[in-house]
């Protein structure tokens, strides 16, 4: 035989045994499809020619992931395949304790560049006797102890989350890292001074975009609820007032610059509240590449400094603009 036509033979026969395996776990067919059974393999640095005996579990993150499919099953996927990896596969792998997210490191940020994924030892342990007359054993075994696994990893993920006590003392859980802290900060520290009383109708995790959201509470303000990437940070309804406060938790990018300011309202419009629009910095030193980028008739507070708004124009100091008013502005609304 060929060495290019056994090279496609062990190719097809790993990529079925994967797939096989995963829908042995009880994975559904969206994740046990050749996606799915491609990056089992790359996570699990098993090349074509390999026994399933040699699997190991390498630190791997998404775009090393598809370089690794390429150069050791010849299919490349295009760049914008990321999420799909992301979100179809490894995202599942996750949730089912299959795979570990950021072993090395646990309060890494969900959406680090960084981010890397390993197999679990007791999955890692299984995944070795693939094709193997014991593989039914095995499965046997793991799944008995699987709930198990996926708790305890659940009980780990749990520990290095950020409590965060909203103003009616319900506690909610962010992932870790990137702007959750300030998130953090911006609830417990900002709302209280500028929104006493407020109402919180959504805080952004970039683990789960919708996860705090208070979807029926928005619609009674005639809100529909845009997708999660365009949803800012923290969503405050000052009710006493009526405001509608969006806040934007900076620490690398995404300011209320006039596009986002123009989008925010467009996203919002038909509000029965009026928008007011916050940026939010950890301190002045995060805030002052901003600057140049903040618009007009918006707010910015910043973290270490929390009694003190800066207002980025003179007619009103924190408040709707007429322009970002409902259209036919309503008295005391209470959802």
């Amino acid at each position: 035989m060929p060495k290019t036509t056994q090279l496609a033979a062990h190719r097809r026969r790993k990529l079925e045994q994967s797939m096989a395996a995963l829908r042995d776990l009880g994975f559904g067919p969206r994740q046990s499809n050749e996606v799915a059974g491609y990056t089992l393999l790359a996570c699990l640095g098993l090349k074509p020619s390999q026994q399933w005996r040699e699997a190991s579990a390498p630190l791997c993150g998404i775009t090393p992931i598809i370089e690794f499919i390429a150069e050791a099953y010849g299919l490349r996927y295009a760049p914008n395949t990321r999420e799909t990896i992301r979100d179809e596969a490894v995202k599942h792998f996750v949730e089912a304790g299959l795979l570990i997210r950021n072993p090395d490191a646990p309060s890494r940020p969900t959406n680090s560049g960084k981010t890397v994924y390993q197999v679990e030892p007791a999955a890692l342990d299984l995944l070795r006797h693939i094709g193997a007359v014991d593989w039914p054993a095995w499965l046997g075994q793991y799944g008995s102890k699987r709930e198990h696994i996926r708790r305890e990893l659940e009980r780990r993920r749990a520990l290095v989350r950020i409590p965060v006590k909203l103003p009616d003392g319900k506690e909610v859980a962010l992932s870790p890292g990137g702007q959750n802290p300030l998130i953090k900060s911006v609830i417990e520290e900002f709302c209280p001074r500028f929104a006493p009383g407020g109402t919180i109708l959504y805080v952004g995790d970039a683990e789960e975009k919708l996860r705090n959201l208070d979807a029926v509470y928005l619609e009674r303000l005639s809100v529909t609820v845009p997708a999660p990437a365009k949803m800012p940070d923290v969503v405050v309804h000052d009710a006493r007032r009526n405001w509608l406060m969006l806040i934007e938790a900076v620490t690398s990018a995404g300011p209320v610059d006039g596009k986002r300011r123009k989008e925010l309202k467009d996203l919002f419009g038909g509000c029965k509240a009026g928008l007011v629009f916050v940026t939010a910095f950890a301190n002045r030193e995060s805030m002052r590449a901003f600057l140049g980028q903040i618009s007009w008739e918006t707010e910015v507070w910043v973290a270490d400094a929390p009694d003190h708004l800066i207002h980025f124009d003179g007619e009103r100091f924190l408040g709707p603009y007429p322009d970002a008013l409902p259209q036919k502005p309503a008295k005391n609304i209470q959802a």
